[in-house]
Order: structure tokens, then sequence, then C-alpha cells
């Protein structure tokens, strides 16, 4: 499979304005999940940062442009706890965002945060149609399974015992940053047993 961030003729554009978003939020041991080239390990130190990716092509080519940094195939082990855990523009993509949430949270390190980026739901015919046309990755455009908009994103951080500690959007409004926090270590495992339970 291709890096989606380098189809379309905005894809790479959109990337970088969604990295530029997260970079402040970054601090301590990064875990950049759905990392696809490693665009995020140029502004992190390699011993504090992890990407991981489903693809293992572009893990490769992740690997070849930094090899100082450590990537990961999704379905490995992750060992340790993060401070950061990023994860831009994979939420729309996964079929259970409150398991992957969950599963996010249960890999933070006391004090640390969540960072997702994710389209807008009213910029999804936009995005749709711009994908037609070959601006966007029309690939990432056929994969998306739900957009969150912030009323949605509250009642899943709430489902896993999270808080939204900060929000903005971005893209002429069009995507949207956010920022999540534990309100309780055990709120999130149980909100992970309760969508492992209802998936069965």
């Amino acid at each position: 499979m291709a890096d989606q961030g380098a189809e379309g003729l905005f894809s790479a554009f959109l990337r970088r304005r969604r990295v530029e978003a997260a970079v402040p939020h970054l601090r301590g041991r990064v875990l950049d999940y759905g990392c696809a080239s490693g665009v995020l390990a140029d502004f992190v130190d390699p011993s504090d940062y992890l990407g991981v990716d489903i693809d293992p092509e572009v893990v490769e080519l992740a690997r070849r442009r930094h090899p100082r940094h450590a990537f990961d195939l999704a379905g490995e082990p992750i060992c340790g706890r993060f401070d950061t855990i990023v994860s831009l523009a994979v939420i729309e993509h996964v079929e259970n965002p409150a398991g992957f949430l969950a599963g996010a949270a249960a890999l933070l390190a006391p004090g640390g945060s969540i960072v997702l980026t994710t389209p807008h739901p009213r910029f999804r015919g936009v995005h749709d149609l711009g994908a037609r046309l070959g601006l966007f990755s029309r690939a990432a455009s056929e994969e998306h399974q739900k957009l969150l908009d912030g009323r949605a994103m509250r009642r899943l951080a709430f489902a896993c015992g999270l808080d939204i500690t900060g929000y903005r959007r971005f893209l002429f409004g069009a995507n949207q940053l956010f920022v999540l926090r534990p309100k309780a270590a055990d709120a999130c495992a149980g909100a992970e047993r309760r969508s492992v339970a209802s998936s069965g």
C-alpha cells in the first residue's frame, strides 16, 4: 500500500498541517500511532519515539528515512508507557473508536495525554469530492468509518474515562485537534472491557 500522505495533490500539505498542530503538545516519551512514513519523528528525539503503523510498506519507508528512530507494525506488543500518544487522522478509520481510545489510554504514563486529529464531519462532502478529483488521498477517503465532531468525541472520551483538555479547529475549520487526559485509570479499563463485550 502506498503512503496515503503522498497521494493526492494536497495530501502532503494536509499532513504537514496536522503535524504542526500536534507538535506543541509533544512531551516526554512519544508513541506515534498511525505514523505512516514517520514525519512526526523529525520533532522527537530518537530515544523518546516509537512509531507504529498497520502498513508494512510505510513502516519500511519510515525506517529508511529515520534510521535512528524505532518503528513497529501494529499488532506487535507495545512495551512501556508513554507521556504523549499521537494519532493523526487515524480515529476516523477504526471500526471501534471507543476501544481504540481505551487502548491508547491504557498505554499512558501518569499525567500523559492523547493527541488526535480528525476531519470535521461538516466537511465530509468536500473531502470526498477532493479525493475523487485527486486532490486528497482516495484510499484514505474510502477507508473512513465515521467522522466525529466535538460532541461525539466528548461522549467517547467520557465512556473511556477521559477529559478533553484541549480542542481547536484548523485548516479553515475542516480539521480538528483534540487533547485528552485520563480522569481515572480504572475508568479506562472498564470502558475497554465494555467495548470488547459489546463487540462479541
